[in-house]
This record gives C-alpha cells, structure tokens and sequence, in this order.
C-alpha cells in the first residue's frame, strides 16, 4: 500500500519508474511500456485538445465498438495511437475496449497489456474530463486471452491519464501510487506527488441517484443513510458527485477521497454491472489499493476476482477504504438493510 515516499517532486517518469523498479523482474520491459503508454496519452491529450466536436463524432451512433457502444471517431484514432506505441515495445498481447480479440504484436514480448483507450468519449462535446486506462500483466506464452484473464493482484503495472485542464498520468507499478502531469514546453511527464494515499475516512460519495428505483437494497440503505446526514444514523453530513467519467471520478477520489458506486441493479444488461472488468475496474482497483483504498463488487474485492471473458462487465465500488468496508457489510448483513426512502417509493412525497 502506499505511504511515504523518497521520491522528490519533478523528476521525470522516467527516473520515477528506474528507481521503483529496479531490482523487479519484466523491470526494463515494464518501464519501455509504460514510457509508451505515456507517449500515447501525450498524443491522444493533443488530439482531443485539436477536434472539433464534428471531428469528434465523425462515427455515428451505428458504429459500435466489440462491446455495443457506441463509438466515436475519436475512439477509433485513439486506439490506433496506443497500437501504434505498444508496437515498439515488448507488449506480445494488446487486448482492448476497441477490438474484438486480442491482438498480438511481439512474438518476443513478455507483457499482456490491456487499455481502454478513451473512456468517456462521449463527454467530449461537453469538455468534461475523460481519459485513458491501462493495465499490465506478465503475458502468458501462447495464450493470448488467457493471459487477462487472471486475478487483478497478478497485475504488474496499472494507471491511467486524465485530460483535463492539465494531463495527468496516475500510476503503481506496486510500489504505491505516484501522480505525475505532462510538461507540454518539454513534451513529458513529470513527478507531482509520490506514494499518494487516499483518506480513510471523507464525506463524499459519487453514484447516478437517477438509478435509485432500480437498485438492490444495500446500496439503498447507505445512500439514504449518506443523505440522512447528521441527523441519520451516520452522523454527518455528506456531498454527492457524479461526473459519468470514470477516470474523472477516480482522480477527484485519488485527490481528496470519497467512494464511487456503480453497482449492479434490476435493469435489464445491468444485473452484472456495466463496467469491463479487464479495462475499467481491475487497473482502477490496483491503483486505488496501492495508495490504500479498496475497491470491490459489493462482496468480492476486485483484486480477487477473475474474469471469464475479455469484456466481462463487473458491479464497482471504490475509494476510502472504511466506506468500501461499510458498502460490502451492507451486502452481506440483510439484517443492515431497509425499505426504500419513502421520498423514492413508487408511492411517495412526489406520487398521487
């Protein structure tokens, strides 16, 4: 987990990653990917800085990706730039949101690395925060799917970037958490904070309430007990946040904490959850518990959990460890559990 660090401020990635692994195995190839992936971001901040949101939407809502969503041009030249990097690498398997199947790329290569090359593509007209995700497994020779489906503590490496008003890349190679941000006058990334730890303990949390209706009671009980505030049986008064980015969400978390749920409910395509474990909440998970939260499905912490295919999609929850421990005893104590708040009863304070 993370704590402290000797890490001093400004110093490049490049001599972050030399000192955090060295002594590892994979050590000169992880920190060759990583470098890449970070060129990649560094590409991908500029074109997202240079579209228009004609440019943007040059794939209409007919273009879907290998997952059904809709995709964007945006996603499609985004996924080639990550392609294009990996290709200099030692990555033998690059799995990710925009392909069908895994691609392979050095016969040679040692890693496994799968990206979610634009997540929140489709706040881009709304210059909200989005970003990019990776994760980094030690590739499996000859077996290109198996080598992601593993559990989440296999990972060697995982991050992600975030383009907003300035490009961050957040990342562990599990020797904690480190924020960098891109110096555009040089062109690279540089240190903004090492060992990053999440606070245990904060009065944030982030969820779509507009699925209320729709949720399974344990999540209802904390969120009524969240909004009940100091008069509730939590004592305190708590924020609500929901940007509809994931990487967004997560960096607000990594910054002050707080606790993010996206968690499964009664919709239809919505019983397992909607994000891709591979992806999304795996490299997510990792990031979050190097720098000491804790990231589950509601019963299962996501480390733990190994996916059956490459797009599985996973109930999350996230960030300061004491609220994902309340959310998980909610799931497993019915006892803990209520009826809905009768402000959200199908008969309540806004219904005849």
């Amino acid at each position: 987990m993370a704590g402290g660090s000797t890490l001093d401020g400004g110093i490049s990635l490049s001599a972050v990653l030399a000192h955090d692994l060295a002594g590892q195995a994979y050590a000169a190839a992880l920190a060759a990917t990583i470098e890449a992936l970070a060129a990649a971001g560094a590409e991908i901040s500029r074109e997202i800085r240079s579209h228009d949101v004609a440019h943007a939407r040059a794939l209409g809502a007919d273009d879907r990706n290998s997952d059904g969503d809709a995709q964007l041009g945006l996603d499609v030249s985004c996924n080639a730039a990550v392609l294009a990097a990996l290709s200099a690498t030692p990555t033998a398997y690059y799995a990710s949101e925009e392909e069908d199947a895994v691609v392979s790329l050095d016969p040679a290569g040692t890693l496994a690395v799968a990206v979610d090359p634009l997540d929140g593509s489709s706040n881009v007209a709304s210059n909200i925060t989005i970003g990019s995700i990776f994760s980094i497994f030690p590739a499996v020779p000859g077996e290109a799917t198996a080598s992601f489906l593993r559990p989440g503590h296999e990972q060697l490496a995982a991050g992600y970037l975030a383009y907003g008003p300035h490009t961050a890349l957040v990342a562990s190679v599990g020797n904690g958490t480190h924020v960098f941000v891109l110096d555009d006058a040089r062109g690279e990334f540089r240190l903004a904070r090492a060992g990053v730890t999440i606070p245990r303990s904060t009065s944030e949390f982030a969820i779509n309430a507009s699925n209320y209706r729709h949720w399974q009671a344990p999540v209802r009980t904390f969120i009524d007990d969240c909004i009940a505030g100091s008069e509730g049986p939590r004592g305190k008064d708590f924020n609500m946040r929901w940007v509809a980015s994931l990487v967004a969400e997560t960096h607000r978390i990594m910054t002050r904490g707080g606790v993010f749920l996206y968690p499964t409910d009664n919709r239809k395509g919505y019983e397992r959850g909607r994000l891709r474990h591979v992806y999304e909440a795996a490299p997510i998970a990792f990031v979050i518990a190097e720098a000491g939260g804790r990231a589950s499905d509601g019963m299962t912490p996501i480390l733990e959990r190994v996916p059956a295919s490459l797009h599985e999609r996973t109930p999350l929850i996230f960030g300061s460890a004491d609220k994902v421990d309340l959310i998980d005893d909610y799931h497993r104590n019915p006892g803990l559990t209520r009826e809905a708040s009768p402000l959200f009863r199908n008969r309540g304070f806004f219904t005849a």
